[in-house]
C-alpha cells in the first residue's frame, strides 16, 4: 500500500481526536479515465470480496447460469458475502442440488453466520454450523456449477490451475484492462485465489460491469444478467441491516456496492458508467461506510431520500459497555 495516503475518517471521542483512519479513492469511468481520486488511485490491494461479481461473469458466460435454471436470488448469492440467514442457507443449496453437487463439495470452510440473532439462535440449539453458513458459499457453489458446466473434476477447484479459476482469473484481467500474468495471486479467507489490483483497475472493472459498452455481446449480457440479478434480489447479496444491501435498496439497484476484507469498498453506477473503490488503509472496517456514503454524497450520487434511508451509516456511534454514545466516526476528506 502506497504512502501517500489520505486521511479518510476520524474517530471522535468527546473534544478530541482518538485515532484516524487514512485511505485511498479511484473514481473512473467505463473507458478507464480517472475522474476523481483520493490518496493514491494506483494503490494496489487485494480485491477480497469485491472480486465475486466479476467472478460470477464465467458462471454466466458458460452457460452454467442458464442451463442449471439459477434464479436471481442464486445469482445474487454467488456475488455475495452472506450473512449465513435461512434464506442464504436455502439459495446455496439449490445452487448446488441444480449442479448435481452437495455441501460436503464446498472446500470454503465453516464458521457461525455474521448474521447475529440467526448465529445467536443456532448457539441456544446447539446446531453447528456447515459450509452453507459460510459467507462465501455461494460464490463457492458457483464455481462448482461452472466446473460441472465445462465437465471437470471439482476435487482440486480451489487451485489457481484449476479450470475453473483460471477463467476467473482471465475475467477479472479482462474487465481490469491487464494480462493475467500481471495480476498478483494470494490466498483469500475461503481458500480460493485472490486479486492484486491498482484500485483504479478495480473501479475500472465496476465501471464496465455496470455499463459494458465496447466489451462482448457475451460479456455485455453476462454483466447486465448480475446487475439485474442484484437489482432484483439485493437482501442475497449481503443480508439484514449490511450495508451491502441497504444500498442497493435504497437506490432501487441504482447504485450497486460490495464490500471487501481488509477496509475495502467497490461500487458501480450503471446509468454513469461508473466505478468508485475505497480502500480504508488499515483495514478497519468502521470507518468503511461512513467514508463510502461521504464520497457518494460528495459526486452527487445520493438523492436526499436515499441519504436518510442509509443515515445510520453517515456517522456510525462510539458507545461503551453501558450503551451511553461517547463519540462518533466522521469522514473526514475532499475528492479532487
Amino acid at each position: 500500500m502506497s504512502a501517500s495516503s489520505a486521511v479518510i475518517a476520524r474517530v471522535i471521542r468527546g473534544p478530541i481526536t482518538e485515532s484516524i483512519h487514512r485511505g485511498h479513492i479511484a473514481v473512473v469511468d467505463h473507458t478507464g479515465r480517472l475522474l476523481h481520486s483520493l490518496g493514491d488511485p494506483q494503490a494496489v490491494t487485494f480485491a477480497r470480496s469485491t472480486a465475486k461479481l466479476i467472478q460470477a461473469l464465467p458462471v454466466i458466460e458458460s452457460g452454467a447460469a442458464s442451463d442449471f435454471g439459477f434464479t436471481d436470488a442464486e445469482i445474487a448469492l454467488i456475488c455475495a458475502s452472506h450473512n449465513g440467514e435461512d434464506q442464504h442457507v436455502r439459495a446455496a443449496r439449490s445452487i448446488l442440488a441444480k449442479a448435481g453437487a452437495a455441501a460436503d463439495d464446498l472446500q470454503c470452510g465453516t464458521h457461525y453466520p455474521f448474521h447475529k440473532p440467526t448465529s445467536r439462535q443456532m448457539r441456544q440449539e446447539g446446531e453447528a454450523p456447515t459450509p452453507l453458513h459460510n459467507n462465501c458459499s455461494g460464490k463457492h457453489s458457483g464455481m462448482l456449477s461452472l466446473a460441472a458446466k465445462l465437465g471437470v473434476s471439482t476435487e482440486h477447484y480451489m487451485s489457481p490451475e484449476h479450470p475453473v479459476q483460471r477463467q476467473m482469473l482471465q475475467a477479472v484481467a479482462e474487465m481490469a484492462g491487464l494480462a493475467p500474468e500481471e495480476i498478483p495471486l494470494g490466498v483469500d479467507g475461503c481458500g480460493v485465489p485472490v486479486f492484486g489490483l491498482a484500485i483504479n483497475r478495480l473501479a475500472l472493472a465496476y465501471a464496465r460491469l455496470g455499463k459494458p459498452d465496447g466489451l462482448s455481446a457475451e460479456r455485455a449480457d453476462a454483466c447486465r444478467r448480475i446487475i439485474a440479478a442484484i437489482r432484483q434480489e439485493p437482501s442475497y447479496l449481503a443480508g439484514s441491516d449490511r450495508f451491502d444491501t441497504r444500498l442497493a435498496e435504497a437506490t432501487g439497484g441504482r447504485i450497486i456496492g460490495k464490500m471487501g476484507a481488509e477496509g475495502l469498498f467497490a461500487v458501480t453506477v450503471p446509468d454513469e458508467g461508473l466505478g468508485l473503490v475505497l480502500k480504508i488503509e488499515d483495514g478497519a472496517q468502521r470507518a468503511l461506510y461512513c467514508a463510502m456514503f461521504e464520497a457518494l454524497v460528495q459526486l452527487g450520487l445520493l438523492h436526499p431520500g436515499e441519504m436518510e434511508a442509509l443515515a445510520e451509516f453517515r456517522e456510525p456511534k462510539v458507545t461503551n459497555w453501558q450503551g451511553t454514545v461517547v463519540g462518533s466516526i466522521q469522514a473526514d476528506f475532499k475528492l479532487i
